[in-house]
């Protein structure tokens, strides 16, 4: 069974809250890396008329320079839905990605809308609950159990040094 972490949509105009995740962040991405487990980063580009944030070939569309960027497969959605991204979509087919990390933000929105669609294509789904953020920090609680209440499985860090590869 291949594995990938997926960060979604840490880039500069997410919200400052995930200063409080990007520790975790990159501490997941260090037990990817450890475990042979792909490193996938999905970039948001907003394509709406009058758009302020996300706008293409802005810093705000930019990756936080505080992550760690230890892989080249970055990929770029214009939709909630990273499966949307007709290359990342491609890249899990082309690996036989069957099993998913998540981590990054918005909980409420892309996060939501990704695991939804990974486990409605009958993917197996982990959210790592200290490595996402929100704009909306009092929804978090719902959202778990919203990514619960679709299959996805709830852990921490700390869960992931227990698991092998």
């Amino acid at each position: 069974m291949k594995k990938a972490l997926v960060v979604i949509d840490l880039q500069n105009d997410i919200t400052k809250n995930y200063k409080e995740i990007i520790d975790h962040v990159n501490q997941a991405i260090d037990w990817a890396v450890d475990n042979d487990v792909y490193v996938v980063y999905i970039r948001h580009e907003n394509l709406s008329d009058g758009t302020r944030t996300f706008k293409p070939g802005t810093r705000g569309a930019e990756l936080v320079s505080d992550m760690k960027m230890v892989s080249s497969h970055v990929f770029t959605k214009t939709k909630g839905n990273a499966l949307t991204s007709e290359q990342f979509a491609n890249f899990i087919s082309d690996n036989d990605i069957t099993e998913f990390f998540i981590a990054g933000a918005d909980a409420v929105a892309c996060v939501k809308s990704t695991c939804y669609n990974l486990r409605k294509a009958d993917y197996q789904v982990n959210v790592l609950w200290d490595c996402i953020t929100s704009y909306n920090k009092k929804k978090m609680d719902e959202m778990l159990q919203y990514y619960e209440s679709k299959g996805c499985k709830i852990l921490s860090l700390t869960n992931l040094s227990d698991l092998k590869s």
